[in-house]
């Protein structure tokens, strides 16, 4: 009798384990073949070699670039060089990407940047936060940004228990921001449990000096974050979810739930066109490949455009489809004024004139 329980325990745990193993690869759109949508006037960006995880674009058309991340369980075409955040100037005619220099006290051999956020104060000052993983730990580092040296001066370290293992990031005042948490930094074991079980561990948090709270639980692997032009709203891009989350910014900095807007892809990165509203992803068409790289069967990349986020029935635009021939696990596009650039979390840059 107790063989026969036995051999029934066991059967029903390969059955579990089995349709958790489905689960798992329909949360990766492992079966997902891509169609090519092509973009005809685009050329890989000089000198960005090790990845674009994150871009955001300033109102005058200046792009921090965010280079060079790496994550212990993701593919790395570097392994021992530090970070890097560039710059490019969209309003030339032939933007080129420029490191900028960091002010000195800061650990730059420990600079592994990530999302990536700008905020410009009543002085027109720009301040730069940047999410940074030194030691595979998490921080969020404040830097004001001079032009006339393309430097950034290190003002600031931010480490909070709520920030445990952050992802992205998006200021919303000289100090306050909103981030988002996985759990790619802060423990292995339970990041596979959680894309394996399914489990919704996964957060957002406000950051300000007085206060620091979550303000939205329950995803599957919150990734990019962003707000609207008119500071109302807060996106959320739930990677594993497939989907996007739009939230009600309250008086209070709190958060509540609005809409999801459903997409057929890992969603990672969100850019928000200051002038229209429109969300721009960088997105993973198939997160099998990302996530077990295999030169043979490269990762791809894909570029959405959604438009009307808060009505009834989004319009979801495929821009930018590709194999992974030019470019490799797209993460992040941002448009401006006609320019679109897209990056990757590991691999090359694409500048485009649409």
């Amino acid at each position: 009798m107790g063989k026969v329980l036995g051999l029934a325990l066991v059967g029903l745990l390969a059955a579990l384990f089995g349709e958790r193993l489905m689960e798992f690869r329909r949360k990766l759109n492992a079966s997902r073949d891509l169609e090519p949508v092509e973009l005809p006037n685009c050329h890989l960006i000089k000198r960005i070699e090790s990845g674009a995880e994150d871009i955001d674009i300033l109102p005058d058309g200046l792009a921090f670039i965010s280079s060079g991340l790496k994550i212990q369980i993701l593919k790395s075409f570097v392994t021992d060089k530090p970070g890097e955040i560039f710059l490019m100037d969209l309003n030339d005619e032939n933007p080129r990407a420029v490191e900028l220099r960091i002010s000195r006290g800061f650990d730059i051999a420990s600079f592994n940047p990530h999302g990536i956020s700008t905020y410009i104060d009543k002085d027109d000052s720009v301040y730069l936060f940047v999410v940074n993983h030194p030691e595979f730990k998490s921080t969020v580092e404040v830097f004001k940004f001079v032009e006339d040296d393309n430097s950034l001066v290190h003002l600031k370290t931010i480490r909070h228990e709520l920030l445990s293992s952050v992802n992205d990031i998006v200021a919303v005042g000289p100090e306050h921001f909103y981030a988002t948490n996985d759990h790619y930094f802060s423990d292995h074991l339970l990041l596979m449990m959680e894309l394996f079980l399914g489990l919704t561990w996964s957060n957002a948090v406000y950051y300000s000096p007085e206060e620091v709270k979550e303000v939205a639980s329950g995803f599957y692997s919150a990734n990019g974050i962003n707000i609207s032009p008119d500071k109302k709203y807060v996106y959320i891009a739930d990677l594993m979810g497939h989907n996007i989350h739009v939230m009600e910014k309250h008086a209070n900095w709190s958060l509540s739930h609005l809409k999801v807007v459903e997409l057929d892809t890992l969603v990672d990165n969100l850019f928000v066109d200051p002038v229209t509203g429109d969300i721009w992803g960088g997105c993973h068409p198939n997160g099998m490949k990302l996530l077990f790289y295999d030169p043979e069967n490269l990762p791809g990349s894909e570029v959405l455009r959604i438009q009307d986020v808060l009505s009834a029935k989004p319009i979801v635009t495929q821009v930018y489809a590709e194999n992974g021939s030019v470019l490799q696990g797209s993460s992040v596009a941002a448009l401006y004024s006609g320019k679109l650039l897209i990056g990757t979390v590991f691999h090359r840059a694409l500048y485009c004139v649409l």
